[in-house]
């Protein structure tokens, strides 16, 4: 691909235009191979290269692709454990916390989620006492956070790159009232900003 469509802006947002069968199709394939090549990629969707150029970079420029990076194996990289930190905020804490949550190293994905806790950490660590040196000597000990709950992942089933519409089955059965409890987040508790 050349640079122009490698150069991705840091963009984001909670809705884009809609996308039609194509634009899936080419998601589709830079799921399984990001650096795919436009004459391939022209192919194995069924159009054009100028055709897949521009969609390419309309998709970048859109904002639906945010990026294109490697995918490593943590363990064999050396980061063989992984945690979930559950951390609940103080009220009327939520910028510094997300301002100094961003700055951390060791967190791979933070989620702002409802329910018990405020938010939701993946982070990674040579070994189980980078996790307890993570969870009580940073995170709990900012004066934004009330609790801290860390549990260890012993493993990781399945990590999907990303979803798309098209792989979501279609379900039709009713699900009784009561099996889902749903707490709606307070203000504030938006999304991370983009890094």
């Amino acid at each position: 691909m050349s640079s122009r469509v490698s150069e991705v802006p840091k963009q984001s947002g909670r809705s884009a235009m809609p996308l039609d069968d194509v634009s899936y199709r080419i998601l589709d394939v830079l799921r399984d191979n990001g650096r795919v090549s436009i004459a391939s990629l022209a192919e194995r969707v069924g159009i054009s290269r100028a055709s897949a150029y521009t969609r390419m970079e309309t998709l970048v420029h859109d904002g639906v692709i945010t990026g294109f990076s490697a995918r490593v194996d943590p363990a064999k990289a050396g980061l063989s454990i992984a945690a979930l930190v559950f951390v609940t905020v103080m009220p009327q804490a939520w910028e510094s916390f997300r301002e100094q949550v961003t700055e951390m190293p060791d967190v791979e994905w933070c989620a702002i989620t409802t329910g018990e806790h405020d938010a939701m950490l993946l982070i990674r660590a040579v070994d189980v006492s980078g996790v307890h040196e993570f969870s009580t000597g940073v995170i709990a000990q900012l004066p934004e956070v009330r609790t801290v709950v860390s549990v260890v992942v012993l493993d990781e089933v399945i990590r999907r790159a990303y979803l798309l519409p098209s792989d979501l089955p279609e379900r039709r059965t009713e699900i009784p009232l009561g099996m889902t409890r749903w707490t709606p987040a307070s203000p504030g508790r938006d999304t991370l900003p983009p890094r």
